[in-house]
């Protein structure tokens, strides 16, 4: 087994009145964080009885994944350590810290949240990938198409570019790189047969922080609205994101 270890960070911040965000962990000492859309509500991103299921979805070209899970959307699970054997990658979550002594103050909302990790060295995203993940007292196995045309290697750097992923017939998982002060804040999500568009608020006096962080955020569209069976076109407009993302 090659054991991959993640560097978290323990930070949450609200980022719009429907918008919350939390961190997450991540590759290479950066410190990703997880935007969702809890007034999305259960029926734009899985349905009500699919709260105990984990989901997942392959981004940055084959290098890393998410695990999509249900909870407060400030308290975002924190990918703690990976390891594969074969095609079958291993992970567990864990609960963010809190600051200090102070344990960390979660609402209670309902919400997907997106926790992001890095695939071992040797696995290959071109192939399925099964992911084991457990959670708490909470352990379930999460099957990952594999994409022919992932270009990117586990283990390699990564290019910085945006990617998405699907979880569920109508939710999907963004990645982007940035700023962990300033997460992208989702204004609308619109999207029809093979593709989407996603639209994010620019604030042109917020002051961010030089880092670059992973950044994931889901995005949830109507039932029976988008199809995901083809390669869907997601548009980003606004937040400094502008382009255009293949969801394979």
């Amino acid at each position: 087994m090659t054991p991959t270890r993640l560097a978290v960070a323990a930070s949450s911040a609200l980022v719009a009145v429907l918008l919350l965000a939390g961190c997450t962990g991540g590759p290479g000492g950066a410190a990703p964080h997880s935007t969702s859309d809890p007034s999305s509500g259960p029926g734009n991103a899985g349905s009500g009885e699919d709260h105990d299921d984990i989901e997942g979805a392959l981004l940055d070209d084959g290098r890393m994944f998410a695990v999509v899970t249900w909870g407060s959307s400030t308290c975002v699970p924190q990918v703690d350590q990976v390891t594969a054997e074969g095609q079958t990658v291993t992970a567990t979550l864990v609960e963010p810290e809190g600051d200090g002594a102070t344990e960390k103050a979660c609402t209670a909302d309902l919400a997907p949240r997106a926790s992001i990790g890095a695939l071992p060295e040797g696995v290959d995203p071109t192939k399925d990938i099964e992911l084991r993940i457990t959670y708490g007292d909470m352990t379930d196995d999460v099957d990952l198409d594999g994409d022919p045309d992932a270009s990117g290697t586990p283990g390699t750097p990564t290019e910085y570019l945006p990617s998405a992923g699907w979880f569920d017939d109508s939710g999907l998982v963004l990645l982007t790189w940035g700023s962990s002060t300033c997460l992208p804040v989702v204004e609308s999500v619109e999207g029809a047969g093979d593709a989407g568009t996603v639209t994010f608020a620019t604030d042109g006096n917020q002051v961010c922080t030089m880092d670059m962080v992973p950044r994931a955020t889901i995005l949830a569209f109507g039932d029976d609205t988008v199809d995901d069976d083809k390669t869907f076109t997601l548009t980003l407009v606004g937040g400094g994101l502008d382009g255009t993302v293949e969801v394979r």
